[in-house]
């Protein structure tokens, strides 16, 4: 079966990567010792699980915000309303 969100059967979507400007994604996210953090949230955690992989391996540091309707309104931009961690490029330093 295919879900409404393409070919992928039975995942949710994932939202990730957009909080961020597409020139700063574009730098190296290995910074100052560190790995840019990229936001995900979504209602499906196998799905989130992937996308969190993808993140690690082209070299962010991903974060679970939880579901759409919590973390996914924290990077969100609707009209005058700015989540709070829309454009927020922050840096994760592993211990």
């Amino acid at each position: 079966m295919t879900s409404a969100y393409g070919a992928a059967p039975e995942k949710l979507p994932v939202k990730g990567f957009n909080h961020l400007g597409a020139a700063i994604l574009d730098q190296d996210p290995a910074v100052h010792g560190g790995r840019r953090v990229v936001f995900l949230a979504s209602d499906d955690d196998s799905a989130a699980a992937e996308i969190g992989v993808l993140a690690e391996n082209l070299g962010f540091a991903p974060i679970r915000l939880g579901g759409l309707s919590e973390g996914g309104l924290l990077v969100q931009a609707r009209g005058k309303s700015w989540g709070q961690l829309i454009f927020k490029d922050l840096i994760k330093f592993d211990g």
